[in-house]
């Protein structure tokens, strides 16, 4: 070790022997960043289940092609609009913009330029890591601020959302640069550190207002105090003006980017005074009274915000923090410690100097005043109540309260020194200094199997809960993996509406929509039909059996290749296994003006298959081998002079009237003399019922769901004057 430090350059090697905890800390910082990048990449491959990721991320790949709003152009904009996108028509066409400001997503681009988005999330939790290193030095010493790291990056809170693309952990990040500088412009009247300190809460307030309002509260606070102290003891000296020139130099750049930020809302919104996610929710907000946001609609009371607040406050302090109940009464020590060296007030307030710079116990102060503006402010907004409907919170954390984890690490870390100290000092009246530092060195690592147990308890469900949910979309996403994509659409189901990415958020489309694959949610066949017209590419659909739930388990997932027909009339084949213990059969052709019922001759049945020859013409739809039972239109069944669809549905009866349906609907395009069908059509399967949802739908060959079942189909143009058969990939 000391051949390496010797080497160094000499200043270099100089300052490793002067402060060789600085270099520590900087091993620690590096660390921390590595595993939230670890972390990002094996945890959330597939991102969390909280679908506000793919927004930013989205965000973040606009401002890469300087994109302030997505046009879809002559695209539906239903199909492809993302989660929690705004859609604006005011210029005449359809623009969407995200709901968040683009200053996390601004960050989250950084390391897409450095070749991976994860990198982003590295290099925040590293940049609030050294930032709360030096919070803990300048409040304590450097010994707490090496503590301070492992405390904040061993919280659960921490190490999850960091690793996810929220906005959370970069407003942090922003907000410690905040404190630091501030920290800096007051005990060395430096007016660069107080620009920096205006700089980096404006960008805080650009990410999230409400968040740096309350962070930047104690400081603000301090900043009034000291003007009221200075001009009360010495009136309009040079002092006074040397505090309100620090002030102005924080306020002028925090206010021009409010101004950047109040700008960015007039050009996205329409108006300086709305900001995005007021025009996507505007009942989404801070305050008491009735709030909604898509459709859920709660009576925040101040009943439910104290509820809602002594429930969070709980979560918060024992599962959410490093080693939960031991680092909060680690936290609580150091933050009596620190009370009682002060607890003299009126000595306090006497020895309060604001013209000489902050004292330690004044930086731990401002650091402890973050704790209460922060639980007391985010019981106003009602997020934290929805978070925990959700269950988002179960699995992140409770991510409103982040800022909170700053304080707390650093009082934890001051709780351990704190209690070293004590017992130094308590052992050593026995024996020498050094060998009372060992004694507690010894005692302190007897300890560390009882925090070690608690941190695997605070971990291990939000854990396992994550970890299970990623199994389960490694699963979803299973048939994209080794598939490469050229200029292609790709239909995707819609269990939450008409939301790109949400849930399949991994699926992301180029901002310009001309990357090698659009992803369109699948809807009507109207809406379909216009899709594939607009956007002229090799389509395929990529459909699920069973239920989503939200990755809680796994679904049975499929692409197909899909093809457009056109021609004078589609002839199509099915044929489908009888499922066992079937006794009788029905087939039906269904259409949005009528239906024909087909009779199934019970030797067919018999024979282990059924299949059924069909014609889609431009005008009607039939079936051409089976005798005609019934319907409303006889045996053709009239299309829409429209984009429609036309099913088939295929019912088979088992004794005590258990029945299994296979539908298969065809999206077409019926106009003049001819048919556009796209194909294959979405096959589902369901029991006693022939409306088939997702649930229980077999969609392929590997798909377990009834003994007998299987689906094989075939189209073909047919006329003389067939025009063409977009060929499958």
């Amino acid at each position: 070790m000391r051949d390496a430090i010797g080497r160094l350059p000499g200043g270099v090697r100089s300052g490793v022997r002067e402060h060789p905890e600085r270099v520590v800390a900087a091993g620690l910082v590096l660390g921390v960043g590595l595993l939230i990048y670890v972390l990002a990449i094996d945890l959330f491959p597939y991102h969390s289940v909280n679908d506000d990721e793919g927004v930013y991320l989205y965000q973040a790949a606009m401002l890469l092609e300087s994109k302030l709003f997505l046009r879809p152009g002559d695209i539906p904009f239903e199909a492809v609009r993302p989660w929690f996108f705004v859609v604006d028509t005011t210029d005449g066409g359809v623009r969407m913009y995200g709901k968040y400001s683009p200053v996390a997503p601004a960050i989250f681009a950084v390391g897409q330029l450095l070749g991976d988005w994860n990198i982003a999330l590295g290099l925040v939790a590293a940049g609030t890591a050294a930032g709360v290193y030096w919070l803990a030095a300048a409040a304590f010493d450097r010994r707490v601020g090496l503590l301070a790291i492992p405390a904040l990056a061993g919280a659960p809170l921490f190490l999850f959302t960091s690793a996810t693309f929220l906005s959370y952990a970069p407003a942090t990040m922003l907000n410690v640069a905040f404190a630091v500088a501030y920290v800096k412009a007051v005990r060395t009247g430096s007016r660069w550190w107080a620009v920096a300190a205006g700089i980096a809460t404006g960008l805080a307030f650009f990410c999230r207002p409400y968040t740096a309002v309350l962070f930047a509260s104690p400081f603000i606070g301090h900043t009034l105090l000291s003007l009221g102290v200075v001009w009360r003891r010495e009136g309009l000296t040079q002092s006074f003006r040397a505090v309100a020139t620090r002030a102005v130099a924080i306020a002028l750049p925090g206010a021009a980017l409010v101004g950047v930020a109040l700008a960015y809302n007039a050009v996205v919104t329409g108006d300086p005074l709305i900001f995005p996610y007021a025009a996507f929710a505007p009942r989404d907000g801070i305050g008491f009274g009735v709030h909604e946001i898509l459709n859920y609609e709660r009576n925040y009371t101040p009943a439910l915000a104290l509820e809602t607040t002594v429930t969070i406050t709980e979560y918060f302090f024992t599962e959410w923090v490093t080693a939960g109940s031991i680092g909060t009464g680690l936290a609580a020590i150091g933050a009596a410690t620190t009370a009682w060296r002060a607890r003299d007030l009126d000595t306090v307030i006497g020895r309060f100097d604001p013209t000489n710079g902050l004292r330690d116990g004044e930086v731990a102060a401002l650091l402890a005043a973050v704790v209460p503006a922060v639980f007391i402010g985010e019981a106003y907004f009602w997020g934290t109540h929805n978070g925990l409907r959700n269950g988002l919170i179960d699995l992140l954390g409770p991510f409103y309260h982040f800022d909170a984890l700053v304080p707390v690490a650093v009082f934890a870390a001051a709780g351990i020194v704190a209690i070293a100290r004590r017992a130094v000092r308590t052992v050593g009246g026995w024996m020498t200094p050094r060998s009372a530092r060992v004694l507690v060195l010894v005692g302190l690592l007897a300890t560390a199997p009882a925090v070690a147990s608690a941190e695997l308890a605070v971990l291990e469900d939000p854990l396992e809960a994550n970890q299970r949910r990623t199994e389960n979309l490694a699963t979803t996403y299973e048939p994209f993996e080794d598939r490469t994509f050229d200029d292609a659409l790709v239909f995707t189901p819609d269990p939450y509406g008409d939301w790109q990415a949400h849930p399949f958020q991994y699926l992301r489309y180029d901002p310009g929509y001309d990357g090698d694959v659009i992803y369109a949610t699948d809807g009507g066949p109207e809406r379909d039909l216009r899709v594939v017209n607009a956007t002229d590419r090799t389509p395929y659909r990529f459909t699920y059996r069973g239920t989503w739930t939200g990755a809680e388990t796994p679904v049975n997932p499929e692409i197909k290749p899909l093809r457009v027909i056109e021609a004078r009339s589609v002839r199509a084949n099915t044929t489908v296994g009888v499922p066992s213990d079937a006794t009788s059969a029905s087939v039906r052709i269904e259409t949005p003006e009528g239906y024909a019922r087909y009779s199934v001759p019970s030797g067919v049945v018999e024979n282990g298959s059924v299949s059924v020859a069909w014609t889609i013409g431009p005008e009607t739809a039939r079936v051409t081998n089976l005798p005609y039972e019934s319907g409303s239109r006889f045996r053709n069944v009239p299309l829409t002079d429209d984009r429609a669809e036309a099913d088939l549905v295929m019912t088979f009866v088992g004794v005590g009237g258990s029945s299994v349906t296979y539908r298969q609907e065809v999206t077409l395009d019926a106009r003049g003399d001819s048919v556009r069908v796209v194909w294959p059509p979405e096959t589902r399967v369901c029991r006693l019922t022939t409306e088939c949802g997702r649930a229980g739908t077999w969609v392929g060959p590997d798909g377990e769901y009834v003994s007998g079942v299987s689906v094989e189909t075939s189209a073909r143009a047919a006329g003389n004057d067939s025009v063409a058969a977009t060929p499958t990939p």
